[in-house]
């Protein structure tokens, strides 16, 4: 599993936006980016004019620590994305969005993706009533996710739901918050995607 082991707020201000890592601390004035918004780093100030190539790589480190990944993971999206026809960007973003981590955490069943991914690894979630322990795994139109039974997960979820519940649900996504359930009703589509992603900036470095 892809894990910071740093302070992942650095993250965050080093990108120059909220990247959501901390769940519902990034909405607090505990923020980050709200008390300090410039990189991280004694001389970050320095920094010269970045370069195109730079542009193109801070977008896709950007798009890899929202979704957690590493790098040799996202180039295997990123390789399946452009198998599919139509907008290669446009898939990359949607194949991310419907990883079980990403739906877990868009449902409100966790408070943040690496607790989100942390559940999942330890087999508290269940696909089509499957235990899923792949936080990587895809779900598709009429999958369904749900925690496990045992009455300590039911707990945390529920926790988490409340935590969330002024959280907005995805157009594709359908939640019952009383049953603990997701539903994938439709595929994602580009608006749908929350985060201000540059995808066409990230094809390109990809693709060289």
């Amino acid at each position: 599993m892809a894990r910071t082991h740093g302070a992942v707020c650095k993250l965050c201000r080093r990108e120059g936006m909220k990247l959501f890592l901390k769940g519902q601390r990034c909405f607090s004035d505990k923020c980050a980016i709200s008390r300090r918004d410039y990189p991280p780093g004694a001389h970050s100030y320095r920094r010269g004019k970045i370069s195109e190539y730079g542009i193109q790589l801070r977008e896709k480190q950007k798009l890899k620590r929202i979704y957690g990944m590493l790098e040799a993971p996202f180039r295997r999206v990123f390789a399946e994305a452009e198998r599919l026809p139509g907008n290669t960007g446009e898939h990359l973003l949607a194949l991310l969005e419907r990883r079980v981590d990403n739906v877990v955490l868009a449902c409100g069943f966790a408070l943040s993706r690496n607790h989100a991914r942390q559940m999942i690894v330890h087999g508290h979630f269940t696909v089509n009533g499957s235990r899923m322990r792949s936080p990587s795994a895809v779900v598709r139109v009429g999958d369904s996710i749900a925690p496990g039974a045992r009455e300590a997960i039911q707990k945390v979820v529920r926790e988490a739901v409340e935590v969330n519940k002024a959280q907005p649900v995805p157009a594709w996504l359908q939640v019952d918050r009383e049953g603990l359930k997701g539903s994938v009703v439709a595929l994602p589509r580009r608006e749908d995607v929350p985060h201000p992603i540059q995808e066409q900036l990230i094809v390109e470095i990809c693709s060289r």
